[in-house]
């Protein structure tokens, strides 16, 4: 982004899945085909911050780890825990990363629960009083989801086998771990309900296309909230179209007019690669004009 606005895109993704809504559709579409599954008031906020501190063979070690927006979706007294990481470019620990998020989060439980016991001091027998948890505990599950904003392919790792090198005879034997990844760029099959993260999803994936038509008919006769002007912004990487939707009084823009602008800036880089391309090949025309063996 621009130096004159200074937006991060990180912040700003954080804050547009914090709404319930937008957060209960993302899943919906990524896990259930659109299928109404998460309610928005089902979700209340919870701590993003899922560091702990890890203890082994009298050795102590913290483990920092913050994930993007995280949801409590509950059910009465039970609750399943939803994290969202946001991801900009392709990383090749990502399945690791990941599986390191869940551990923690299933470990900050554990040590939770095992902290109530040993307050309430009610064990059975040594083996519970031994591992902190009664036979009865159980833990809640975590789902978490990478969302790839990025505008090339990902072409890193999808799960943790693909990280590993592993002996043809030891891959039956060795645990996997798959993560949860969706792509912008490749979102067409996504039934979204939500206005908002449907205009995001489809806007930015065309202006990766180039496919400035599609946006105009779908959109050319609707007003779009600065918000969502801001977001795509920053998640195609426009300063452009942020700036517009900063100046943009009311707090409404036209994506049309503002896309005028982005076919402008799309043809100007087209007839610099052009430009530069015609240079490549001159040069080695000529090298290969003036070449004497």
């Amino acid at each position: 982004m621009t130096a004159k606005n200074k937006i991060k895109t990180d912040t700003v993704l954080k804050d547009f899945w914090r709404d319930n809504a937008r957060f209960a559709d993302l899943f919906n579409a990524a896990f259930f085909q659109g299928k109404t599954v998460i309610r928005p008031d089902e979700l209340e906020e919870s701590d993003t911050d899922i560091s702990s501190i890890v203890r082994w063979n009298g050795h102590m070690e913290t483990v920092r780890k913050i994930l993007d927006v995280v949801k409590k979706r509950a059910h009465g007294i039970d609750f399943v825990i939803l994290g969202l990481e946001n991801q900009q470019r392709v990383h090749f620990g990502m399945p690791l990363r990941i599986m390191l998020g869940d551990a923690l989060g299933y470990l900050k439980e554990y040590q939770e629960i095992a902290k109530k016991n040993k307050a309430q001091g009610d064990w059975e027998d040594s083996d519970e009083f031994l591992s902190g948890l009664r036979r009865e505990d159980r833990l809640h599950p975590m789902v978490s989801l990478c969302v790839y904003y990025g505008e090339r392919a990902w072409d890193g790792p999808y799960t943790l086998a693909h990280m590993l090198k592993i002996p043809e005879e030891l891959r039956p034997v060795v645990s996997d771990y798959k993560m949860n990844l969706i792509q912008v760029r490749e979102s067409e099959e996504l039934v979204f309900h939500n206005g908002d993260v449907q205009a995001v999803f489809e806007i930015s994936r065309n202006i990766y296309k180039r496919n400035y038509k599609k946006i105009e008919e779908v959109y050319q006769n609707m007003e779009l909230s600065s918000e969502l002007g801001i977001v795509i912004g920053a998640i195609t990487e426009s300063p452009e179209l942020v700036n517009q939707a900063l100046e943009r009084k009311g707090g409404r823009m036209n994506m049309c007019t503002a896309l005028e602008e982005l076919k402008k800036e799309g043809i100007t880089e087209g007839r610099k690669e052009g430009r530069e391309e015609g240079r490549k090949e001159g040069r080695v025309l000529t090298y290969f004009v003036n070449y004497t063996p």
